[in-house]
């Protein structure tokens, strides 16, 4: 069995961050170990407390997993500080296994999941793994990218990484859809399925690019990974227990049951 890493924050109410990771990695039959970056006391309607793991337990963490299995590849989520960051790039310069990074700023109940000061130091990890999958918000402060700006793309192809850039909507003959691009060079790619018009969206991003991981880990190219998580994201949505009084939780079960 492929193991996989999570290093990322942890959601006390299940649905995004670690949690919403080693679910995703369970539906695709990959073996989940994790590193945990913070504790947020959250539910679906945002989050009322974050609490710092010291980073030299988080270091250890990680290190405790490396020595011990042969992880096949690695998801970065919430890193909180440049602290934690520092350390996660002077861990992983030297693997040489795909890295997926989710730069989490901001949840999408408008918490500031990022501190100001580790913004620039998280720009530092990206020549260190294959991919990162901003969120339109996140593409426009890490990049300056505005939708339909082709001046805005150049940062991006400048990258070393890939660079997926997550769920724009556009509504074509009166049907919307939702896209997500993949830069790579100056070439790009573009990956869709239909919008769901649904609350039920806490912990997409999270569990998106762990799916992908889980995919890299299978064997899949990165273009196969996308296409598939991106099928598996939607058909969670689609299946939602609708639990929680805001932006509830996708099923991971129902969607792996899918594939």
């Amino acid at each position: 069995m492929k193991v996989v890493l999570t290093i990322a924050g942890s959601d006390s109410s299940g649905g995004a961050g670690i949690q919403a990771d080693l679910k995703t990695f369970e539906a695709f039959g990959v073996f989940g170990a994790s590193a945990i970056t913070v504790l947020t006391a959250q539910n679906t309607m945002g989050v009322s407390g974050i609490y710092e793991v010291d980073p030299s337990f988080v270091k250890e963490q990680i290190q405790a997993v490396l020595k011990d299995f042969d992880v096949a590849a690695i998801k970065i989520g919430m890193l909180y500080s440049k602290e934690i960051i520092d350390l996660v790039k002077e861990i992983i310069k030297d693997l040489n296994i795909p890295i997926v990074l989710d730069p989490v700023f901001i949840s999408k109940a408008n918490s500031k999941l990022l501190q100001e000061d580790a913004i620039e130091a998280m720009k530092e990890l990206f020549e260190h793994v294959l991919l990162i999958t901003p969120n339109t918000y996140e593409a426009e402060v890490l990049f300056n990218y505005k939708f339909g700006d082709t001046p805005s793309l150049e940062t991006i192809f400048c990258q070393s990484c890939k660079v997926l850039v997550k769920n724009h909507i556009l509504e074509i003959r009166d049907e919307k859809i939702s896209i997500d691009q993949l830069f790579f060079g100056h070439e790009k790619r573009v990956f869709q399925t239909p919008y769901i018009d649904s609350t039920s969206v806490h912990g997409t991003g999270c569990s998106y690019s762990s799916a992908i991981v889980a995919n890299l880990a299978l064997g899949k190219t990165l273009e196969e990974s996308i296409e598939i998580s991106k099928k598996f994201i939607h058909d969670a949505i689609l299946k939602a227990p609708n639990i929680g009084h805001s932006r509830g939780p996708i099923n991971h079960k129902a969607a792996g049951e899918m594939l």
